[in-house]
């Protein structure tokens, strides 16, 4: 049906990985697979095998959840769209506390899974959650950015900040400068 590959730390992964949990719904238990360094996992790449196809109107809908929390969406492949490499970007530990599960002493501990679900493409989120949440960590590190430029040469006049009337040219040019110096400079602003 599907298989997956974390890149550069697994070979390639089937359903059989997975524990079954009814006819629409797998998990796999990272404890299994890297024990308590889930979270060093980053990404996952996704795909249908050939002899599968689902119907036009459903997806595989992957899921991440660390110990204690919900799980949440990362992403989907579909028939139009077979494989895709998603992001995980894994949930504090406990961070729902309201679905926080409790097991007893003799239990082993909570662990972080990935979900797979047959789901209807409709009712699922944009495909590309991992994209819209780059691009909006991308936005608030280059904002931040400009912020500390503009506060280095910041006065207060009352309750106002006020900057010199050329800061946004001056910021665009040293950040403009560095990024052609630096390749690696605008890939540190999308981690």
């Amino acid at each position: 049906m599907f298989g997956l590959v974390f890149p550069n730390r697994s070979f390639p992964l089937d359903i059989s990985t997975f524990t079954q949990i009814d006819t629409f719904h797998w998990v796999l238990d990272m404890n299994h697979f890297v024990g308590e360094e889930y979270d060093s996992i980053r990404d996952v790449c996704i795909f249908l095998l050939n002899n599968f196809t689902l119907p036009p109107d459903k997806a595989l809908a992957v899921y991440i959840q660390s110990p204690g929390s919900t799980f949440l969406f990362c992403g989907a492949v579909t028939v139009s769209r077979p494989s895709a490499v998603l992001s995980l970007p894994w949930p504090e530990p406990g961070s729902n506390a309201a679905q926080l599960q409790l097991t007893a002493p003799d239990v082993p501990p909570l662990s972080a899974k990935i979900g797979v679900s047959v789901e209807d493409l409709a009712a699922l989120p944009s495909l590309d959650v991992a994209a819209e949440k780059k691009i909006e960590r991308l936005a608030l590190k280059v904002g931040e950015n400009l912020f500390n430029f503009m506060q280095s040469f910041c006065g207060v006049d009352g309750s106002k900040l006020v900057v010199p009337m050329d800061i946004l040219d001056r910021w665009f040019k040293k950040f403009q400068e560095r990024s052609k110096r630096d390749p690696e400079y605008l890939k540190g602003f999308a981690l």
